[in-house]
């Protein structure tokens, strides 16, 4: 290939690069923009006002469980097409409606990292409202949980990238578990199966309680044993600033609870509320309950947030994201007895 051929290649895969950047392209290279929280969504102001936006509205943005006061699962920005240029392509969730008779093909497409990174963006395209309806009915529950997993994953990853080493390394040699929690978290207190990690400023407060204790019956991950099993616990240590008062779990409101995995061993995940008998203090929690297998043992991550007068969605999801980057050292022997156990069922 003579020098005249090779720079015209050249030219034409930088003309390439500079087309795929002005349409968007791959997202490597640039940090997405945005609060945490935030989705931004692309769709016409007819169909934002119409049916179509509060279908959107109703599923994006309905009230957050397990809080104190009344918050969205996701701050919704409306930005019409004619208007989606740079500064918002690089917001860290989009979803993209394209409603119109001339669509080629319709569908719901999840795609990451279009335009930044570590970005999510949903597309749904439609040749009619209707069929946008049936689309979003069909997939709105896997659109929810694409958004909300994104949330998780970028805290998780930077708490992956910078936590507090202190901490780590007292869980590791002392309960046979890792987790990661971000630089200012510190011990407050420590026993035989219990840790009390907080954090603590003049406005908030984020805490994590772990304790672990024997595996003995299937009912163990019922909400009636673990949050009788927590409440002693908390009572016994997590005393509150007036004499005599204690954290407990709020009861008049139910709890949420489902099973489900983690890392591949069997868990439960609750949230709820908490508050101080004898005093005023009280927040939201998440919970979550890992069986230990190889240890018969169960290990309980107990979140919570004190933060008066604030918003309490995203400090709440800070701390989850904590608690789900629990790691067993022993992982390898679970994972034998869960295969074991998957064969024999």
């Amino acid at each position: 290939m003579g020098l005249k051929m090779i720079f015209r290649f050249i030219t034409f895969l930088c003309l390439i690069i500079i087309t795929g950047c002005k349409d968007g392209g791959s997202g490597i290279g640039r940090n997405i923009t945005g609060k945490a929280g935030e989705l931004v969504v692309v769709i016409t102001d007819t169909y934002w006002e119409g049916e179509p936006g509060e279908q959107i509205r109703d599923n994006l943005a309905q009230e957050h469980v397990a809080l104190p006061q009344d918050e969205p699962l996701f701050d919704l920005i409306n930005v019409p097409p004619e208007a989606f240029k740079s500064i918002f392509k690089t917001t860290r969730n989009i979803l993209q409606v394209k409603i119109s008779t001339v669509n080629d093909s319709t569908g719901v497409i999840m795609n990451k990292d279009v335009w930044a990174s570590p970005q999510s963006v949903v597309i749904i395209q439609a040749r009619n409202a209707e069929e946008f309806k049936k689309l979003f009915n069909e997939g709105k529950d896997k659109i929810m949980g694409f958004f909300l997993q994104a949330e998780k994953d970028r805290l998780k990853m930077n708490y992956d990238k910078y936590y507090e080493k202190a901490v780590y390394n007292v869980l590791d040699r002392d309960f046979n578990f890792t987790m990661n929690v971000p630089p200012g978290f510190q011990i407050a207190s420590q026993k035989k199966d219990f840790i009390w990690l907080r954090y603590e400023t003049p406005d908030i407060s984020q805490g994590i309680i772990i304790y672990t204790f024997p595996y003995v019956s299937d009912s163990t991950f019922t909400v009636n044993y673990l949050v009788h099993v927590r409440d002693s616990v908390l009572k016994e240590n997590i005393p509150g600033p007036a004499e005599g008062s204690y954290m407990v779990t709020e009861k008049r409101i139910d709890q949420t609870f489902n099973i489900r995995e983690h890392n591949g061993n069997y868990a439960s995940e609750m949230r709820g509320l908490w508050r101080l008998v004898n005093d005023y203090m009280g927040g939201p929690y998440i919970s979550l309950a890992e069986l230990d297998a190889s240890n018969q043992r169960v290990i309980v991550a107990f979140g919570y947030v004190y933060a008066p007068s604030k918003d309490k969605r995203n400090y709440l999801r800070q701390v989850e994201a904590m608690i789900y980057s629990l790691k067993l050292k022993n992982q390898a022997e679970n994972d034998k007895i869960n295969s074991q156990i998957k064969m024999g069922n």
